[in-house]
């Protein structure tokens, strides 16, 4: 079985630490690190797009999003895929008529992902602005 390393919505998050210059490297508690608790799973350029389209448009289908992210088949369904596997997304399969419909929504869990991943990009923005005007 395979271990999922993504962070999990019921997960603590550890706080950030930055190296700075005058420790000489060393990290200090709480400050922040870029890549320290960067979710991975949602940091990906295309997912990134697929969660966010999802937290702006709600419920959409395969061939909406296929079009508004200008992305293969085959690309948005294993980022799809990987997104649901994590229980960031679900997953909707429909027949009308004989056609097959595919819809998907985000989760609460891929929300809070989400959301996270914001805040913790704004901290780092934060914490950049504050170190270019001491």
């Amino acid at each position: 079985m395979a271990v999922n390393k993504h962070r999990r919505s019921d997960e603590q998050t550890p706080d950030f630490e930055q190296k700075t210059p005058a420790s000489g490297g060393a990290t200090a508690p709480g400050k922040l690190s870029p890549a320290r608790d960067l979710d991975n799973l949602i940091h990906e350029r295309t997912r990134l797009a697929l969660i966010s389209a999802l937290a702006v448009h709600g419920r959409m289908s395969f061939s909406e999003l296929k079009t508004l992210l200008n992305m293969t088949d085959g690309n948005l369904s294993v980022q799809a895929r990987k997104l649901e596997e994590a229980g960031y997304l679900s997953c909707d399969k429909q027949f009308e008529g004989r056609k097959p419909k595919t819809e998907f929504a985000l989760t609460n869990q891929g929300r809070k992902a989400l959301q996270r991943y914001v805040d913790h990009m704004e901290a780092l923005i934060g914490a950049m602005k504050q170190e270019s005007n001491p």
